[in-house]
């Protein structure tokens, strides 16, 4: 099922026109960016992670991403429905940011909020002003917000979704300040169920990405300026094979390239990045699994670029996650794990999800080497018994301290990636073989599949 079906609205919009233009950050726009943070709320697949608050995760390469404060929540909405979904960062023109989120505290489609969620922040490390911002007075949602400067009004255009004449509609409201808004407009409206609007702008032309939601893929629109109504669709549709929402496109900070990232709810809470070097050819390439990482359990992913300054900055004072997970190399969508005491790669995501959270620990043989001991089983480390990897209770004997620890290695398949070669059977590493996890002896001389099972990503 689609995630978010449509309601009957119960009042009509006021319509208008104007012209505009999308630009970038104005104060910001000569600032040399660094990184990248993204804004996302957290569900799992049977809801146990489910937390509708904001967190943060941080990223150098805009593909591998670090949870922030334990990917616990940054802040948490106490008006409205005192729960948010789909968060959105707003670089303003003068350097500073704005949050924006939906007012929905979980997954009831039919709950009807005519506010947003906002924040204003200096740096993403404290938030201030916390507020509603009243977009309409129709009997239903504003969904999934996305703001951009517009340069030619001198205003922000705040672009959210909620039902129009029986269906989904992009709406549309201008403000300065982020407090108070003009009357909503209709900007978009394909004639079928949209939502999720992502903009980009591209040798002057304004692209609108967005969500069929009668079919669950993606498409894209585009304009030569703001105008409500002037976009139109010049894309087919984009999708990974199953049903997909929340698109976000970002700009590389290092290329002529975009990605966009994309939702699912089958499973709950799997993220799929898509790249382009030609926004306006509309066609996107599918990365794989290896080529990134999202954090964990993150839902509809807000996305801006931050300079090497902020990111040091919210590294410092949100901190990094006290875990890491291991990412197979050769099935890259599948993570270590524990399951009935047994060490195994599955796909994520799963449930429990604290089953692929590690503490590296210190080797308990060796403080050199490395030992993983369980997050939410704290007194267990992954061990080998009879070259099997089992989760086990550390009793103190050398044996036990022996088969616990391991050496991180450059990866036997890619140098970047890591192998954990055993302690007291220094021939063998850490491999998985149909998807069980065991030691076995490989090297650099070993066929390449072997060595491809040997080889993780140690990473969050």
């Amino acid at each position: 099922m689609k995630r978010r079906g449509f309601m009957a609205a119960g009042g009509a919009v006021a319509l208008g026109s104007a012209t505009g233009s999308l630009l970038g950050p104005g104060a910001a726009r000569a600032a040399t960016y660094a990184g990248y943070a993204m804004a996302y709320f957290t569900e799992s697949p049977s809801m146990t992670a489910a937390n509708y608050a904001l967190h943060l995760a941080v990223s150098t390469d805009g593909l591998n991403w670090t949870p922030l404060n334990q990917n616990a929540p940054v802040a948490t909405p106490t008006l409205g429905s005192r729960g948010l979904r789909d968060p959105f960062i707003l670089r303003r023109q003068d350097g500073t940011f704005v949050v924006l989120a939906t007012d929905l505290n979980g997954t009831d489609w039919a709950y009807q909020s005519q506010y947003l969620h906002v924040w204003d922040s200096s740096d993403l490390g404290t938030f201030r002003n916390y507020r509603l911002l009243k977009v309409h007075s129709l009997a239903t949602h504003a969904w999934a917000p996305e703001a951009v400067w517009d340069a030619a009004r001198g205003r922000y255009a705040v672009v959210y979704s909620a039902v129009v004449g029986g269906h989904n509609v992009l709406l549309v409201n201008h403000t300065t300040d982020f407090v108070t808004a003009s009357a909503p407009q209709t900007f978009f409206d394909p004639g079928y169920d949209a939502i999720d609007g992502s903009f980009v702008t591209v040798g002057g032309v304004d692209y609108l990405y967005f969500k069929n939601n009668t079919n669950s893929t993606l498409l894209g629109a585009r304009s030569g300026s703001l105008n409500p109504g002037s976009f139109g669709v010049y894309t087919g549709a984009i999708g990974p094979g199953r049903g997909v929402e929340a698109p976000q496109i970002v700009k590389s900070n290092t290329a002529e390239l975009w990605r966009m990232w994309g939702d699912t709810w089958s499973p709950n809470g799997r993220f799929f990045c898509w790249q382009t070097g030609n926004v306006a050819g509309g066609a996107w390439t599918l990365l794989g699994d290896r080529e990134y990482t999202q954090p964990l359990n993150s839902k509809h992913p807000g996305i801006t670029a931050i300079t090497a300054a902020e990111l040091s900055g919210l590294t410092s004072a949100w901190g990094v996650p006290a875990w890491n997970r291991l990412k197979s190399y050769n099935f890259p969508d599948r993570y270590v794990r524990h399951a009935n005491n047994v060490g195994r790669i599955d796909s994520y995501p799963f449930e429990p999800y604290q089953d692929q959270l590690w503490t590296l620990a210190p080797g308990l043989a060796d403080p050199a080497g490395v030992s993983l001991r369980s997050v939410n089983l704290p007194t267990r480390y992954l061990r080998h018994s009879d070259y099997a990897m089992v989760l086990g209770a550390d009793d103190g004997s050398g044996v036990f301290r022996a088969d616990a620890t391991f050496y991180r290695v450059p990866g036997l398949a890619d140098a970047s990636w890591t192998s954990l070669r055993s302690f007291n059977f220094p021939d063998r590493h850490l491999r998985h073989s149909n998807y069980v996890l065991r030691i076995d002896p490989i090297g650099s001389g070993s066929p390449a599949t072997d060595r491809q099972d040997a080889t993780f990503k140690i990473t969050y």
